[in-house]
């Protein structure tokens, strides 16, 4: 298994989509470690002092004025960890509970979280090994820190809890004890150091930053492809269009799709004689929709990389104090989660009407009704296009902000949250639903190209087709559609389709 080396304050998102795209683990730089250490010191101090300092010392939100005695800081903060352990829900999949960790472990890494190098050595131990917290997806509402989730994920470190371990589900200290590890005893503040931060959400988040991503260049690879199964002009994708505006998404986008198209017989067949004069939106301005949605991501991707290197925990330990702040609360992961759910509802949007525009015989330009060679006996891929408007419409009603939500919480103590959890979480709902739309786009057009048999298509558009009839046969007869959807669905969130038409494409940096 891969492991990279981390420089908190220095990860890149593309270290960050590598561990999560790959599942390899991670571990800190030795160089992070005299700020560790200085800062669990100081702790250690305060915690033997008669001064109260929030959380090291005392109870928590709004119990914060009850003084612990120094021979209870141990069993506080396990009890922390017992007492919000309250999520419910299905659970975090493997791959993002993971990326949670490695954020927990760089927020660690800056050094004022006052944690032993022994908490982060089991982190990186349980990352290297293959431990993964069992964390319930619902619980959280972004602030005093994504405390549920968290606690689901520290409660394996003090041998509670479960975890997976190769598939298996067992309880937290048989985990730890199957890879050759050993529950600890959380120290002053420990507890409360892993509880308190963003890394829940800011690790859905990135996972739906990344997914929506992938999601965006099958766009623009699907939509080409679109182009020509309704021989629609490509003359709107000429580089002079998008320089006299500027924006950097757009000229990529377009760049992208001439590549793609580039040497279609398809295209060259029709640029004399066409009595069309323009095409309908949904073709003309692809360069202008996904664009914007990519420049819209990648404003969201700057906060998160900026959170995923974040020390968010409360109170945070300085050189010459130990402060509460606010860090924990994730405002800006819920703005940037917003963000991303937009983009991804106005992707879905545009290619829901790509499909609509190939499935009807008056925008096709002469395609058969509902892409199928014999209508009215057979109904070809009609309610194919329905449910794309259904999934479309979902993603609609999803894409409403979260962040503009809030409630008070542990008796007015926390009296404004976030909801970046679930804004974060149901990004992952979206790029689903986004990747059925794009599957039946895909089939469709090929399915039209298809029909263009005299012609061909670009050299990347046909691999695209290559790829896709391995999978998949052409729609001839009317036959059993649920598992075309599928495996459509599973070659474009997979990666197949971009691996396929082979042609460079736009990076979120």
């Amino acid at each position: 298994m891969t492991r990279y080396a981390l420089v908190p304050g220095q990860v890149s998102l593309s270290d960050l989509a590598e561990i999560y795209w790959t599942k390899a683990s991670a571990f800190l730089e030795d160089g992070c470690r005299p700020a560790v250490d200085a800062a669990a010191a100081r702790v250690r101090e305060a915690a033997a002092g008669e001064a109260a300092v929030y959380g090291v010392n005392t109870g928590f939100g709004k119990l914060a004025s009850h003084k612990i005695k120094a021979d209870d800081t141990a069993k506080l903060q396990r009890n922390l960890i017992l007492s919000h352990c309250c999520g419910v829900g299905f659970a975090v999949p493997r791959r993002i509970t993971r990326l949670m960790m490695t954020l927990k472990l760089i927020s660690f890494g800056r050094g004022a979280s006052g944690v032993r190098w022994d908490l982060i050595e089991l982190l990186q131990n349980m990352l290297e090994r293959g431990v993964t917290p069992v964390v319930p997806a619902q619980g959280s509402v972004g602030a005093s820190g994504d405390l549920a989730p968290l606690a689901h994920m520290t409660a394996v470190f003090i041998g509670e809890g479960e975890a997976d371990v190769d598939g298996s589900l067992l309880p937290g200290r048989e985990a730890l004890n199957s890879v050759g590890l050993e529950p600890v005893e959380l120290g002053p503040k420990e507890g409360l150091a892993f509880i308190n931060g963003t890394q829940f959400s800011t690790a859905y988040a990135l996972a739906g930053l990344f997914e929506a991503w992938r999601a965006a260049q099958n766009a623009l690879t699907i939509s080409a492809l679109s182009t020509d199964a309704i021989m629609g002009s490509t003359a709107p994708l000429r580089p002079e269009i998008h320089a006299l505006r500027g924006h950097r998404g757009q000229t990529e986008a377009a760049g992208a799709m001439r590549s793609i198209l580039a040497g279609s017989e398809i295209r060259e067949s029709h640029r004399d004689g066409d009595t069309r004069v323009q095409d309908p939106y949904c073709i003309r301005c692809q360069p202008q929709v996904t664009g914007a949605a990519m420049d819209v991501m990648r404003q969201a991707a700057t906060t998160l990389g900026i959170e995923a290197n974040a020390a968010t925990d409360n109170p945070l330990v300085l050189e010459d104090a130990i402060l509460s702040g606010g860090n924990f609360h994730a405002e800006p992961v819920g703005f940037a989660a917003d963000m991303i759910a937009l983009a991804l509802s106005e992707i879905g949007a545009i290619a829901q009407r790509r499909i609509a525009l190939m499935v009807d015989p008056a925008l096709s330009f002469d395609l058969p009704p509902f892409l199928t060679p014999e209508p009215g006996l057979n109904s070809g891929l009609m309610i194919a296009e329905v449910t794309t408007a259904a999934l479309m419409s979902e993603n609609k009603h999803l894409a409403n902000p979260c962040v503009t939500d809030s409630t008070p919480t542990s008796a007015n103590q926390e009296d404004h949250v976030s909801m970046a959890a679930h804004g974060a979480r149901r990004l992952m709902r979206m790029v689903d639903n986004l990747s059925y739309i794009l599957g039946v786009e895909l089939l469709c057009a090929a399915q039209g190209v298809e029909f263009r048999a005299l012609l061909r298509t670009s050299v990347p558009l046909q691999q695209v087709i290559k790829r896709l009839r391995a999978d998949i046969d052409p729609l001839k007869d009317d036959r059993y559609l649920a598992p075309d959807l599928e495996a459509a669905k599973k070659l474009v969130a997979g990666g197949d389709i971009l691996r396929a038409v082979g042609t460079p494409m736009p990076g979120l940096n």
